[in-house]
């Protein structure tokens, strides 16, 4: 045991955050307790608040500190564009590049037979309300080029199929600076298929 029982805890709980193993952990325990009251407190004050005032939007199912969440709240934003995503973190992605205007819906996950994840399981409910409630044109699925996420395309395509919504999804294929050499069979194939006038 390394610094007593509550270095230990500390490393213990960061080694299970993503990305952190047991030396990642040591590190980061070490750099927030050589300066605890400019890192460590901080962390911990903002962690705690976190821990209280976050919670789950009710018409997305993004985390935000207020509910409704500040992009389904904001009158700027597209109401008639709903981008579907697999996690919160698909959303902060494509909110990085500023790129939609519309709102979001985060799933929650996608359908997998292997970890036992069913429709049942995904944050839909609120979905299929926005679009029955009307003033939806358009709804793009942004979710993975994975076999889970091509199923779950393909079964909320044929939910919305009789909503009269257009139902688009994001293309896959070669990244820009992506060699073709490097490239696996099924995203050429995504390529290939996704092809469009020159």
């Amino acid at each position: 045991m390394m610094g007593g029982g509550d270095v230990e805890r500390l490393i213990q709980l960061l080694s299970r955050l993503p990305g952190l193993g047991p030396r990642s952990a040591r590190r980061a325990a070490l750099t927030l307790l050589r300066s605890p009251q400019t890192r460590l407190l901080p962390l911990a004050q903002a962690m705690e608040a976190a821990a209280k005032s976050v919670r789950t939007c009710h018409v997305c199912g993004t985390l935000d500190s207020s509910d409704p969440c500040s992009i389904c709240a904001d009158p700027a934003r597209d109401r008639g564009l709903i981008c579907v995503v697999e996690t919160v973190g698909d959303l902060w992605a494509l909110e990085r590049s500023r790129l939609h205007p519309g709102t979001y819906q985060v799933l929650g996950g996608v359908l997998s037979a292997l970890s036992g994840t069913g429709p049942d399981d995904l944050n839909t409910r609120s979905l299929m309300e926005r679009v029955a409630s009307g003033g939806v044109r358009e709804v793009i699925l942004a979710l993975g080029a994975t076999v889970e996420g091509a199923t779950t395309a393909h079964w909320l395509q044929d939910r919305l199929a009789d909503s009269g919504v257009t139902v688009t999804r994001v293309g896959h294929g070669v990244p820009i600076g992506g060699a073709l050499d490097v490239l696996d069979d099924g995203t050429l194939a995504a390529a290939l298929s996704a092809r469009r006038p020159a």
